[in-house]
Order: C-alpha cells, then sequence, then structure tokens
C-alpha cells in the first residue's frame, strides 16, 4: 500500500496545506500535548481495525451493508451514559430490520467516541454586531459565544481522548453486556411500532422478524446457546479533520509494521479538506484504517478516479468509502456519471449515502433543520440510481441521536418548524431523533431488499 512509499510518514501532511485546521496561539503548549498524546495508549486496535476491513470488504462485494451513525458533533458537558446508551440502542434498533429486509449482515459504525472537531463554513461567527471565531467543536474551542470560549486550546485534545476512551468502554459493555440481545431490541422495535401513528405500515415486517425470531427458538437458537444472538460487534468511526491530534494517535502495528490511526476504526475526510494536493489526503493515503470521503454535488469523475488513485491504489475491497451528500433535488443529476466511471474503471469501492447534509436549510427563526421528507427521498433515489446503474448501494450515513430531540421536520409525529424550539440540542447540525431514525429504517427496508434482490440475482 501507499505506506511503503518513502514519502509518506506521519507528519508528511505538514508539507501541505491543511483546511480548517485551527491556528493555536501557543505553539510550545502545542506540541507537548501532541507529545503527551503520542505517549496514551491507542483508543481501538490495529486487529479490531482489520475485523472492520473484512466486514467492508463484504459489504464492498455486495454480501453486506454499511449503517454508519450517530452524533453531528459530540459534546464534553452532554456526555452521559444515558445519552451513550440511547444512541447505541437506536443504531441497533436500524440495523435489525435492515438485516432482516435486506437477509445479509448489517456492519454497524457508530459516528462516537471521537466525533468532536467539525468543519466550518465561515472563520467568523456574528451575533448582532459582534464577531468571533466559529466554533469548530469541542476538541478545539467552547461553543459559548464568549471571546475567551473560542479561543483555540491545545489542551482540550487531551479531554477528548480521556472522553472517547471513556465512551469507547461503555460501548463495548453494552455490545457484549447483553442489551444487544436480539430479542431485546425486537421488543423495542415492536414497541415503537405499536405507538407510531403509522404503525399498521409497520406492522407486516415487524410481524415477519418476530416469527423469524420465535423459529429460531424452536429450533435451539437462543442466547444461551449462540452468543451472536447475545452479542454484537461495533465499529467507531469520525472525521479526521484536526491533524495534530490525528498524527498523535498513529501507531505502527507490531504484528504488521504498518500505520493505523488508533484514534477509531474507521475515518473519513469531509467534503471540504478532500483536495488532492492538501493536508488531509496526503495524511490518509498513508494509513491502514478503512477509510472514506464525503462527496458533495461538484465532484467530477475525473476527482472520483484521483482520489481512487491516492487512496486506495492496490483497488483493495473494504478499503474505501464514497460517502455522497448532494442533497435530494441534486443527487439524480450527479451521482449516475460518477458511478458510470468507476464501474468502467472496475474500480472497487463502497457507496454509501448521507441524505442529511445536502438537505439542510435555515428557518425563518433561525434554526438549521432538515425535513424527514427530503431525507427518505434522496435515499430512495440513492437506491434507485444505483439499481439503474448495475452498481450496489452499500450504505447509509446519518446525523442522529437517541434522544427525544426535535432538530428535524417531519417524519409521523409531523415535527413543524414552531416545534424546533422545544428540544433543540444540537450544537452544530439538526439530527433524526430516535423515533425518525427508526421510520426511516423501515421505509428504506424495501429499498434495500429490492438492492439485495440485485445481488442475489447477478
Amino acid at each position: 500500500m501507499s505506506s511503503n512509499n518513502p514519502a509518506w510518514s506521519t507528519s508528511s501532511w505538514r508539507d501541505f496545506p491543511a483546511q480548517q485546521q485551527p491556528d493555536y496561539l501557543d505553539k510550545a503548549q502545542l506540541a507537548a500535548v501532541e507529545a503527551q498524546l503520542k505517549s496514551f495508549p491507542p483508543l481501538v486496535f490495529a486487529e479490531e481495525i482489520r475485523s472492520l476491513e473484512a466486514n467492508l470488504a463484504q459489504v464492498c462485494q455486495g454480501q453486506g451493508f454499511l449503517l454508519q451513525g450517530g452524533d453531528c458533533a459530540e459534546s464534553f458537558q452532554d456526555f452521559t451514559a444515558p445519552k451513550i446508551r440511547d444512541t447505541f440502542k437506536v443504531i441497533l434498533q436500524m440495523a435489525i430490520v435492515l438485516t432482516f429486509a435486506g437477509s445479509c449482515p448489517v456492519t454497524k459504525v457508530a459516528r462516537m467516541a471521537g466525533q468532536y472537531a467539525k468543519p466550518r463554513s465561515s472563520d467568523l461567527e456574528t451575533i448582532g454586531d459582534m464577531s468571533l471565531p466559529s466554533y469548530r467543536g469541542d476538541i478545539i474551542n467552547g461553543a459559548e459565544f464568549t471571546a475567551e470560549a473560542r479561543v483555540p486550546d491545545p489542551n482540550r485534545m487531551i479531554t477528548a481522548y480521556h472522553h472517547s476512551a471513556a465512551c469507547l468502554n461503555l460501548l463495548r459493555a453494552f455490545a457484549q453486556g447483553g442489551l444487544a440481545d436480539l430479542h431485546k431490541v425486537h421488543k423495542w422495535n415492536m414497541s415503537f411500532v405499536e405507538a407510531n401513528p403509522l404503525k399498521d405500515k409497520y406492522l407486516e415486517l415487524a410481524s415477519k422478524l418476530e416469527e423469524s425470531l420465535r423459529f429460531m427458538q424452536v429450533i435451539g437458537i437462543t442466547s444461551e446457546t449462540h452468543p451472536t444472538i447475545h452479542e454484537t460487534e461495533l465499529f467507531t468511526s469520525h472525521e479526521a479533520l484536526l491533524l495534530p491530534y490525528e498524527e498523535a494517535l498513529t501507531r505502527i502495528d507490531t504484528l504488521t509494521g504498518l500505520p493505523y490511526n488508533c484514534s477509531a476504526h474507521m475515518l473519513w475526510i469531509g467534503e471540504r479538506t478532500r483536495q488532492l494536493d492538501h493536508a488531509h489526503v496526503e495524511f490518509f493515503r498513508g494509513l491502514n484504517n478503512p477509510i472514506g470521503v464525503k462527496l458533495g454535488p461538484s465532484t467530477q469523475p475525473d476527482d472520483v478516479m484521483a482520489l481512487m488513485d491516492t487512496l486506495n491504489p492496490d483497488n483493495k475491497p473494504g478499503r474505501l468509502t464514497f460517502i455522497t451528500r448532494m442533497g435530494a433535488d441534486n443527487l439524480a443529476e450527479h451521482l449516475p456519471k460518477l458511478i458510470r466511471k468507476v464501474e468502467a474503471e472496475g474500480r472497487h469501492v463502497i457507496w454509501s449515502s448521507d441524505p442529511m447534509h445536502g438537505n439542510t436549510v435555515k428557518t425563518g427563526n433561525g434554526y438549521k433543520t432538515r425535513n424527514f421528507n427530503a431525507i427518505v427521498r434522496e435515499l430512495e433515489q440513492f437506491f434507485a440510481i444505483h439499481q439503474a446503474e448495475g452498481s450496489y448501494a452499500g450504505g447509509i450515513h446519518l446525523e442522529m441521536t437517541g434522544e427525544d430531540v426535535t432538530e428535524c421536520t417531519g417524519g409521523a409525529y409531523a415535527i413543524s418548524e414552531s416545534d424546533l424550539v422545544q428540544r433543540y440540542k444540537s450544537q452544530c447540525d439538526p439530527r433524526l431523533n430516535a423515533d425518525q431514525v427508526l421510520e426511516l429504517a423501515f421505509l428504506v427496508s424495501k429499498s434495500l431488499a429490492n438492492a439485495r434482490q440485485g445481488q442475489t440475482n447477478v
């Protein structure tokens, strides 16, 4: 892989232009924090990362599905066991529906335990007649609109590391300690179906799932006899935006001698930082983690080919995921030409849909929001376009939470713009709440089933 290229090192990105990086005033303090992070234990391990890559290789070959979701930006202040549990829970609920609909394993990758940095469209935020540096995530500065809070502080990287470690510890406990039991998760789903205004629409699939679980129990496949019923596998991911932090947590694996970023199992490059001649692509090309790249509507076929040549030169299945974020009104115009180019060149890539970012609007009362119907429409188009082009729609990528927030409008409970003020908790972008996430899973299950049918007919 490109990590064998002597021109690459964990710090070679420093010779390239770097977008979306804070300007730390105290460079000596920054260097001291980086040195301290380099001495800390890894947050995840190379063998876990290789396990994820093997799962994603199956997805890439049409034998699985990728579910990636979690907070838009994690917060130091809002860091509690119930919040982590509830987001974990809703990821499992969604995965059960998709697993059953697609008759395939669903690889679960959480936007958790490290999603502390956020790219911003402007360096400054203005309220009234005051302008201050933009909030860039808790790993960099504070969300409070004060001059003191908005100063980038290197010590926040240490706090982010410890919060990530604690979150990972809890996620591993939940995954192995019974909370992931298949029967328990299904009971949560049945509770959703019974309470939902559109329950008749979802009851058929939920009832089939119930029958399958009863059949498994009759033939002796239970939580006691099969650990896979009682446990699950959950991986972590975040946008590797803050490069000093990511470099400090990159380690050389003692078994293979290869570099892995041990801040998360999977990392991605954002739409604003995917320039080929810039620092993020340079840093990522030498890592051995599975990586993603966000692609907006301006992406051209030559862009995707150049990214693949740089980030996956060996054309390895499971190595690279393209996460499209184009918007429901733009996807049909821009996605097909990208798929055709990749298919014509015989390249291995997972196509995943982020239906959130391209559908963000601002309301008259100043709230950023996303409409549930637009999110569903982009996902349905995503599956339909891939089916028409003979490629595989391999994943979805959502900003979501297990909390009962009111940040995205629409859905079965018809959240309106006037409802946003009730429980709008996000510090950055609006997230789907638990009910909307599960509703979405049921709505896209038919599209996934059709996509899987196309794979089994190949």
